[in-house]
């Protein structure tokens, strides 16, 4: 069992609330009537555990978590073979690097590429 707790009732939306593809998303799910939990990561810390168990959840390497293309990260970062503990740590102190939002219910984990995805849920 992972250290991420979910639910067949609930939807979990890790995202950054500054994101308009989250905010958009959010908005969406109220409107279905969808019950969700927010974590915003900009509020809450997400632990490198939590951030390796939605990795492992979306079936994807840690350093895929990162949104190479965003300007914070070709600002601060530049393009190296970082080990899986360094991309952790990235995205910990760099929130807004991480892609997002993504949603989990249950054994169900999705990487929201538009605010209807989350009906896929």
């Amino acid at each position: 069992m992972g250290e991420i707790a979910t639910s067949e009732r609930q939807i979990t939306l890790f995202c950054n609330s500054n994101s308009s593809r989250a905010k958009q998303t959010l908005a969406f799910a109220k409107a279905e009537g969808l019950p969700i939990l927010v974590v915003d990561m900009l509020k809450t810390k997400i632990t490198g555990t939590q951030i390796s168990e939605l990795a492992d959840r979306l079936g994807v390497e840690i350093s895929e978590l990162v949104n190479q293309e965003h300007p914070a990260y070709i600002k601060k970062f530049a393009q190296h073979d970082f080990s899986s503990e360094d991309w952790i740590k990235m995205i910990q102190h760099n929130p807004t690097i991480m892609k997002q939002p993504i949603a989990l219910r249950g054994n169900i984990t999705i990487l929201v590429e538009t605010p209807s995805d989350i009906i896929k849920i």
